[in-house]
């Protein structure tokens, strides 16, 4: 969702390109266009004055070394001012049994869905959650909750013959207590605006059942309205934490920089899609480094952790060694790389990917690729020399492709073969070498003016 972001802050240190030391008069247009950044990106004034004037503090009279070029040296005080303003280290939840987490939030932020990505991720921590349905207004939002949880087999409270919020709430700890549910997330009514009704019925359940976390669940595409929500909330419950929600769509991600700053709660958790797993603890220091296009290669290992079967990922990499793989070890990862995620978001997390284009175009080229293998027999993807012209036909019609885009796959993997079989060979540590010198090596300073996109 920083995409805009990112480019505009590239733009904004191309201007030190040549500075042998940073001053206040040539900072002055680069500063100008992180402010401009800041503000296109949806994020609140006075939160934009206040960073922008502490990385002017910190910049002017730095001086650069030899090895070190201005925008590299602006790159590491926006990254530690950009921590320090989405929240120092990383904020969990409470460790404690029973739990009872309070979702608040306005109409449509996402309560609903993040309140089973959060039982879900609970219950991958040893609790036996339950969601309790506080929505009585919304038509079906009783519905919706039950169907989730049935379809994650979590435990369900309802009471749909009760208009009474607060004695749901309460009746919700006394069921979830008799049937050993130690982890109860009750998810409650929203409004398309802050109203006097809302709040007065969230103080009073609140009042009533003590919850251990008050969680503001936040569409990141508030913007600088974002501030204002969280605020009276915070006033009203006294929040204990913020959810960001749909920071896989087009939000300009104001949302994540303002609110932490004028609140002062910590963000916990960011929702990245639609999936229940798609809910990540929000880390400030891997965010700060994905707004400048310095990727995510922690946050993308741990993905990787989560959803790679490691016995699987073992036996390709013995299979690569020997340069001994084809189509079906082929399609098998191209399958372990979609339960990671969009390629899209990928590559962002990869440092110096994040300007590299895969868009939809890219997404098809995949998809197509997965369908021309499964077109293929068994027998076809285990030795692919047998594919002969009728064979190529007749995937090709499978597939919904042209030969051609048959043929050209099968290419691409011919060619892949052939350069691990170099690689097995006495002449790999010579190209390996050539790879790293490629890539800039892993000794000194990595270059970061270079990664998204600046210079």
């Amino acid at each position: 969702m920083f995409e805009s972001l990112t480019d505009r802050l590239g733009k904004a240190l191309r201007n030190l390109r040549g500075v042998g030391k940073l001053s206040e008069e040539n900072m002055e247009a680069t500063l100008k266009e992180v402010r401009t950044a800041l503000l296109g990106a949806d994020v609140h004034f006075r939160v934009a004055r206040e960073f922008v004037e502490r990385v002017k503090e910190e910049c002017i009279g730095q001086e650069v070394t030899k090895s070190v070029t201005p925008g590299q040296m602006v790159v590491k005080i926006l990254n530690e001012e950009l921590v320090r303003l989405l929240g120092e280290g990383t904020a969990e939840l409470m460790a404690k049994k029973p739990l009872k987490i309070l979702l608040v939030g306005l109409h449509g932020s996402g309560k609903t869905t993040t309140a089973v990505k959060l039982a879900l991720r609970l219950r991958s921590q040893g609790y036996n959650p339950l969601v309790a349905a506080c929505d009585v207004y919304r038509p079906a939002a009783i519905d919706q909750l039950e169907t989730l949880a049935a379809r994650e087999t979590i435990q369900f409270y309802a009471n749909r013959s009760s208009k009474n919020v607060p004695g749901i709430a309460v009746e919700a700890l006394g069921f979830a207590k008799s049937n050993s549910a130690d982890a109860i997330i009750f998810d409650t009514a929203g409004r398309l605006h802050i109203d006097e009704g809302l709040v007065d019925e969230i103080k009073l359940v609140n009042k009533k059942i003590i919850p251990d976390e008050v969680l503001l669940v936040a569409d990141s595409a508030l913007g600088q309205e974002a501030v204002n929500v969280a605020k009276s909330f915070h006033e009203a419950v006294k929040l204990s934490g913020i959810v960001l929600t749909k920071l896989d769509g087009d939000a300009r991600g104001g949302a994540a920089l303002s609110m932490k700053s004028v609140t002062g709660v910590p963000i916990k958790f960011v929702g990245t899609g639609e999936k229940p797993e798609d809910l990540e603890v929000f880390h400030p220091d891997r965010m700060a480094s994905r707004i400048l296009g310095m990727g995510d290669v922690v946050t993308l290992v741990e993905k990787a952790q989560a959803t790679v079967d490691q016995k699987e990922a073992e036996q390709m990499a013995e299979k690569l060694r020997k340069a001994d793989f084809n189509l079906e070890d082929f399609l098998s990862q191209l399958k372990q790389v979609k339960k990671m995620g969009s390629m899209e978001s990928l590559m962002k997390m990869i440092p110096g990917a994040g300007n590299i284009e895969f868009g939809d175009k890219e997404e098809k080229q995949m998809k197509r690729t997965e369908a021309i293998i499964l077109s293929m027999t068994p027998r076809e993807r285990q030795n692919p020399r047998i594919l002969s012209g009728s064979r190529r036909k007749r995937i090709a019609g499978g597939s919904g492709v042209q030969v051609r885009d048959v043929n050209a796959l099968l290419k691409q993997f011919t060619q892949m073969r052939k350069m691990m079989k170099k690689m097995k060979g006495t002449g790999g540590k010579k190209m390996m070498r050539k790879m790293q010198a490629m890539t800039g090596g892993t000794k000194g300073m990595p270059d970061l003016s270079k990664m998204g996109g600046f210079g």
